[in-house]
């Protein structure tokens, strides 16, 4: 089971609160709030560049992962919008994100 992600969390209270959000692979849904992963708490947190480089090596690790476990699934999400999802932090277009897919998959 792949648990993720441990970085590029805030500090305090912000780390404790992204720490309780955390999933494992192949299910990609929060253990603390239930709702897809990466969940609202993941998303609405405060971001900047020096942050979005410190996720970046990490989500696309995950992103990747979640295409595996995510894509064929019925009723799931395609690799495109896998990406969108586990990238959110980066301005994709939908063409960009389909290019990543691929690249991924």
């Amino acid at each position: 089971m792949n648990r993720g992600p441990g970085l590029g969390m805030p500090s305090a209270p912000g780390r404790t609160l992204l720490a309780a959000h955390s999933t494992a692979a192949p299910e990609w849904v929060c253990d603390g709030c239930g709702a897809d992963w990466p969940c609202p708490a993941w998303t609405a947190a405060p971001m900047d560049a020096a942050r979005r480089a410190d996720l970046l090596p990490e989500f696309t690790r995950l992103t990747r992962q979640a295409i595996r476990d995510l894509r064929g699934r019925p009723g799931g999400p395609q690799p495109p919008e896998i990406v969108r999802r586990f990238l959110w932090f980066l301005p994709l277009t939908d063409e960009e994100a389909r290019a990543v897919a691929l690249r991924l998959r």
